[in-house]
C-alpha cells in the first residue's frame, strides 16, 4: 500500500495517548495513527449493495425475550445463581 503524506491537528491530551501506546506495544506512533484512520474510514464505508438483500433474510420465530434469553443461558451455563440472577433488572 503506497502512502500519502497529510496534516492533521489533534489535542495534545490524545497525542499523549498515542505517544504512551506506541512506547507501551513497541510501535512507531505514525502507525497508530494510521491504525486509526483506517478504521475510522472502514467504519464510515457505505456499500453499493446491501450486505443481505430481502430474499436472503429468514424468520428467527419472533422477538426474544428477557426469559428466552436467560432460559438459554442457563442451558449454557447451568443455574443463574452464580450470576448474580436475582439483581437482574
Amino acid at each position: 500500500m503506497a502512502l500519502k503524506r497529510t496534516n492533521v491537528y489533534a489535542d495534545d491530551e490524545d497525542l499523549d495517548l498515542i505517544k504512551e501506546a506506541a512506547k507501551r506495544l513497541g510501535v512507531s506512533e505514525a502507525e497508530l495513527i494510521r491504525e486509526g484512520i483506517h478504521r475510522i474510514a472502514l467504519a464510515r464505508r457505505v456499500w453499493d449493495e446491501p450486505f443481505v438483500t430481502d430474499e436472503e433474510t429468514f424468520d428467527l420465530g419472533g422477538p426474544i425475550t428477557r426469559d428466552d434469553a436467560r432460559d438459554a443461558m442457563d442451558g449454557a451455563f447451568g443455574s443463574g445463581e452464580s450470576r448474580g440472577r436475582e439483581h437482574a433488572a
